[in-house]
């Protein structure tokens, strides 16, 4: 079968590979779609970070891997002990792989596993690829009103409703959003479904700037021309914002968000950091602020997504602005998302019709 394979800084191949057997527990889907993310292109870009180059402690694989943790597709065969799903359902894939027996996966927090990867990035395949297998409990089955398309949307959607569902947020709240890109959208849109108050979005790029309109915030500041932090304070009743939402990762942003929340605020980190960051703890104590850290999604974010899309209150459908296939992968979708990503959300690959 073919698959996207990553092999390096800068290399990633189009190649053929055997096709995956199902085993007991397990499930063989034929991928439709899959999202390119921006971890993806992190990868590409400076070499595995977070894909393994020694044996991963689960899936005990690799570099090179297979690419592709942003996918829906169709279950093509079952594992023996699988009686739940039938062949021919509709999925979308959580990529979340975790042992079950750390601590964290005891609790519950699978997504905070000590020796957690994804499917995609860590081994066990990836969406990038004619064939996959995966643990049963990880495809959710996609309702009959919902495309394949946006199916494949759900994955970094429950990025943004886990990190909404695990901050303080509370309806009616104003928020602050720093970052227009696909993260940052998901937010907005997850927000307004939750009720959010006032909306506040931090972004410079043009294209980026109508997108957050587009999806629902109700005021987008530029941090090149506007005082971040005087102009949230002015627009929430002089007070800031009750929460932020940082899915930008600079430090410029991080400093502003801070001073930007009101007292007893929270900042919740989002972004993936490509450099160390500082934070001026009095800004925090003063105000009784809080900072925290909020890891992917857990169990149930995949299905109150799906649900969420279903009954019409979530519309990502305008995210997708890009379709390409399998073989374009590296030059009309990698190299178009790092040279003019301002101008693009999400760039499917169509893997099968």
């Amino acid at each position: 079968m073919k698959a996207v394979r990553f092999h390096g800084k800068s290399d990633i191949r189009l190649e053929e590979v055997e096709v995956p057997k199902c085993g007991k527990g397990q499930v063989k889907v034929k991928p439709a779609f899959c999202g390119i993310c921006g971890t993806d292109l992190h990868e590409y870009l400076g070499g595995a970070n977070i894909m393994p180059t020694t044996p991963h402690p689960i899936t005990k694989e690799q570099v090179p891997l297979t690419l592709g943790h942003e996918f829906s597709g169709t279950i093509e065969e079952v594992g023996e002990d699988v009686h739940d799903i039938k062949v021919g359902a509709r999925v979308t894939v959580q990529p979340i792989i975790y042992d079950g027996t750390c601590g964290a996966c005891k609790e519950g927090y699978i997504n905070c596993c000590d020796g957690n990867g994804f499917v995609g990035l860590s081994g066990w395949g990836g969406g990038l690829s004619e064939h996959v297998v995966v643990p049963r409990n990880a495809v959710y089955e996609v309702p009959e009103n919902v495309s394949l398309e946006v199916a494949a949307l759900v994955e970094p959607i429950a990025v943004a409703w886990h990190a909404i569902n695990i901050s303080p947020f509370k309806k009616g709240d104003s928020v602050l959003i720093l970052g227009g890109g696909p993260i940052g959208l998901a937010v907005i849109q997850c927000l307004k479904a939750k009720g959010a108050g006032k909306i506040l979005v931090s972004e410079m790029a043009p294209r980026r700037k109508e997108f957050a309109k587009q999806f629902g915030a109700d005021y987008v500041l530029d941090p090149s021309k506007d005082d971040i932090v005087a102009r949230v304070r002015e627009i929430c009743d002089g007070q800031g914002a009750n929460v932020a939402f940082d899915a930008a990762g600079v430090q410029a942003g991080l400093d502003q968000a801070i001073q930007a929340i009101r007292a007893r605020g929270t900042l919740v980190n989002i972004a993936i950091w490509e450099k160390t960051a500082t934070i001026t703890p009095n800004w925090l104590c003063f105000r009784e602020r809080k900072y925290m850290g909020v890891a992917t999604y857990q169990a149930g974010d995949f299905q109150d997504v799906l649900d969420a899309i279903s009954s019409g209150r979530l519309k990502p459908e305008s995210m997708i602005t890009k379709k390409i296939q399998m073989n374009e992968v590296e030059e009309n979708g990698f190299k178009t998302l790092i040279h003019d990503k301002d101008n693009h959300v999400k760039i499917l690959v169509e893997i099968s019709p």
